[in-house]
């Protein structure tokens, strides 16, 4: 009986359809004849090992000398290790990794740029030349039978980008779930093998389709984003999943003509301009053992428009949409005939509940045209009832705020309701 199976995503139908269900993918569904299994694999006989016999990783981590990036990855590379570092084309995921692994012995995998290219860039970033081996040859198997013979194996193997390698194994083309599947799975295979970190770059487009990398989340060990605009400097690496270390941490760099710049100050997104603007609130946050400082915006403007615009940037839209019906609800305010923009300067995002008070005062602010006084900072998550609760490391913030010198602080502790933002803005 004659079958038809998707070459991108392997589907599988029992007629010919133009366009696969599953992937999406017009005109892969390739026909194929059913032919009976011969495969007669006897059963293996387990082995068991006890825990306390199996040597710890901890002591063999492997720093990149780079202290954000260690403080993300959990103080660095485990041997062995599979990361998929993600971010939009352009957003600098190469240009970290020459930076970051210049103190390694590393072999760098290149389907998008030449030798020469990566060679320019090196020296542009004052990377150590010597520790980097280059090849653009992209057959996985070449790739791991070098490795697995080689008589000094690297420290880590880069591979830029997973979309470009391809098995030999699978007849579809380089990039489709397949191909990506099989050549991480060889990849992964080796890496433990042979004790070696081992570093995929997988990209997004700007639409924030991630349908390639997100089909590898569940086979790698950790999962870093890259994130930041190109119209900004920063850049924010985040882990959303560290099989080895916190996911909480995050790391902030520059983007400037030398290259990459580790950010240390926890005020380095708040404007030094100290002038007093409607709209404008200071948030403290805390990203994993660091409290940060955000300055949020927001613009309410008359609309004319029978449905209100509301743009969001640097926030989740959702979490806007839920903080516009409490105040609604709690402050009496008629927000549909207002058009409401917020936006997080800096071009970063913030993720933490902790913003919520900000937002919200940063909104009202706006609304009555009436400036927040100055050394003022809003820590709190508030709730549909329109009570501000409080969040996790709040006393962390309080005192890191109380150090940079700010005067007037305003969480859990001094507000339990929204409506005493009225009291607060007309101070």
């Amino acid at each position: 009986m004659a079958f038809y199976i998707c070459s991108n995503c392997e589907y599988g139908a029992a007629s010919w359809i133009g366009k696969c269900p599953n992937c999406g993918e017009w005109n892969t569904m390739t026909q194929k004849q059913e032919q009976p299994s011969s495969k007669n694999e006897d059963i293996e006989t387990i082995t068991l090992t006890s825990l306390s016999k199996i040597k710890t990783s901890k002591k063999e981590r492997k720093k990149t000398g780079m202290f954000e990036f260690d403080r993300v990855l959990g103080s660095g590379f485990v041997p062995g290790e599979v990361v998929l570092l993600t971010g939009e084309p352009g957003v600098g995921k190469s240009t970290l990794l020459l930076q970051s692994l210049s103190k390694l012995q590393t072999i760098y995998i290149s389907g998008e740029e030449s030798a020469e290219q990566i060679r320019d860039r090196a020296e542009r970033l004052d990377s150590r030349l010597d520790a980097f081996d280059f090849s653009n040859d992209l057959q996985v198997e070449g790739i791991v039978n070098y490795i697995e013979n080689a008589r000094e194996k690297p420290e880590i193997l880069v591979i830029d980008s997973i979309q470009t390698v391809y098995s030999k194994d699978i007849e579809s083309a380089p990039g489709s779930i397949n191909q990506l599947k099989e050549s991480a799975s060889k990849l992964i295979s080796m890496a433990k093998k042979n004790k070696i970190a081992v570093i995929l770059i997988g990209h997004i487009t700007k639409e924030g389709d991630v349908a390639g990398p997100k089909t590898l989340e569940h086979l790698v060990d950790c999962v870093l984003n890259f994130e930041g605009e190109q119209v900004s400097s920063f850049r924010i690496l985040r882990a959303s999943k560290n099989r080895f270390g916190s996911t909480d941490e995050i790391g902030i760099f520059e983007m400037k003509e030398g290259g990459l710049y580790e950010v240390t100050n926890p005020l380095v997104f708040l404007d030094d301009v100290n002038e007093l603007v409607p709209g404008k609130s200071i948030v403290g946050v805390n990203e994993g053992k660091r409290q940060l400082f955000y300055e949020i915006q927001t613009l309410a403007v008359p609309t004319v428009l029978s449905i209100p615009r509301r743009v969001v940037k640097g926030v989740d839209y959702n979490k806007v949409q839920l903080l516009l019906a409490v105040i609604k609800k709690h402050l009496n305010l008629q927000l549909d005939r207002f058009d409401i923009y917020v936006n997080v300067i800096g071009g970063v995002k913030i993720t933490s509940t902790l913003a919520d008070l900000g937002i919200i005062s940063s909104l009202y602010s706006s609304l009555k045209n009436i400036s927040i006084s100055k050394k003022t900072v809003f820590i709190g998550e508030v709730g549909l009832l329109g009570e501000v609760r409080r969040g996790f490391a709040e006393d962390k913030i309080i005192s890191e705020s109380r150090r940079l010198g700010f005067k007037n602080i305003y969480s859990s502790k001094n507000i339990q309701s929204i409506k005493k933002i009225k009291d607060i803005i007309a101070l």
